[in-house]
């Protein structure tokens, strides 16, 4: 499938971030990662589009690539919280729950959410 790429990434970053959001919060999360991917693109150390294109790639069923700007963010931000549990559940919806098992536990502890009856002393 072949797109227009010029609405896209038409304006200054800065637009294009509130375009990409205006798409995600009308639910159109194909719309937000094609303006995300080119933004994430020009400023690939930013933690806001990328986690957001992750999102747009999780909510609209692209998972392997939503998957991969998860690992770059988890890899960069190991305590990233959203990231972490994002991957987890982005994992689990491939079917790969021992693989999120890991990611959703430290998003847990992250979140100070510890499982009591479970601990030790």
């Amino acid at each position: 499938m072949t797109y227009d790429t010029t609405y896209y990434a038409h304006g200054e970053p800065a637009e294009r971030w509130e375009r990409a959001r205006m798409f995600f919060d009308a639910k159109d999360y194909t719309a937000a990662a094609r303006v995300l991917d080119g933004l994430v693109a020009e400023v690939p150390e930013q933690t806001g589009p990328r986690l957001l294109l992750a999102r747009a790639y999780y909510h609209s069923a692209q998972l392997r690539r939503a998957e991969a700007e998860l690992r770059v963010l988890v890899e960069r931000d190991p305590v990233e919280h959203y990231a972490r549990l994002l991957l987890g559940r982005t994992l689990e919806r491939q079917g790969r729950a021992e693989e999120a098992e890991s990611h959703l536990r430290i998003a847990a502890a992250l979140a100070g959410e510890f499982d009591t009856a479970s601990a030790r002393v």
